[in-house]
């Protein structure tokens, strides 16, 4: 498979030609499907948690005699049955949604995504991509000169480079991230992927040779 490569005034430079281990991989829409759903389920944060009534402030002292009063008998105002006391089945912070998947899952997952975009012309590959200051302003006038319009955008870089990292973070639809780091949910998290020629190598040495 064959695809247009662009430079930072968004001309067309030439073609390349896409190594099909990577990018001509068969799809599994189930294996996808699970390791993108895994992935979701391990950045969850559990940020609902609720005071039991060991936990809640007061009620240390029995709120009155156990007898002789004819009120119903309490050993706590936090009980659950009071107002401001314990929650019985409220969501607890120690809740666990870790998902294991494997090595070779996850890697095939992230080339079947990486062909998935390379197959709907979505990748965009640029003849070298550097910045001579981290300065926002350089780094938009080079994606509007791309063909993206306002979708978002993952930049893959090839090595960590500090001024297109500092040049793209501030932009709303732009997320950079090293080719070495990539896996599916990222991928399919953005319309388009923009990445330099030079990081196909690095994903190709890291997702292909490493896994056989």
């Amino acid at each position: 498979m064959a695809i247009k490569v662009y430079d930072q005034n968004g001309k067309e430079v030439g073609e390349m030609e896409l190594p099909p281990e990577v990018f001509n991989v068969k799809m599994n829409s189930d294996l996808l499907h699970q390791v993108v759903v895994a992935q979701q389920a391990n950045r969850r944060q559990v940020i609902a948690h609720t005071k039991d009534r060991g936990e809640v402030r007061g009620g240390g002292r029995k709120p009155w005699p156990q007898k002789g009063t004819g009120r119903a008998r309490h050993g706590s105002i936090r009980s659950p049955i009071w107002i401001g006391g314990g929650v019985v089945f409220g969501p607890r912070k120690e809740r666990n949604f870790k998902q294991k998947i494997n090595k070779k899952m996850r890697r095939k997952a992230l080339l079947m995504a990486l062909s998935a975009k390379a197959k709907a012309k979505e990748l965009i590959l640029l003849d070298d991509l550097k910045l001579d200051q981290p300065k926002t302003k350089l780094m938009a006038q080079v994606f509007n000169n791309l063909p993206v319009g306002e979708s978002s955008c993952l930049l893959v870089l090839p090595k960590y480079d500090l001024t297109l990292i500092r040049a793209s973070r501030n932009l709303p639809n732009v997320q950079p991230m090293q080719a070495k780091d990539l896996n599916a949910l990222d991928v399919l998290s953005y319309k388009y992927l923009v990445m330099p020629k030079e990081a196909i190598e690095v994903i190709k040495n890291t997702f292909v040779k490493s896994s056989t």
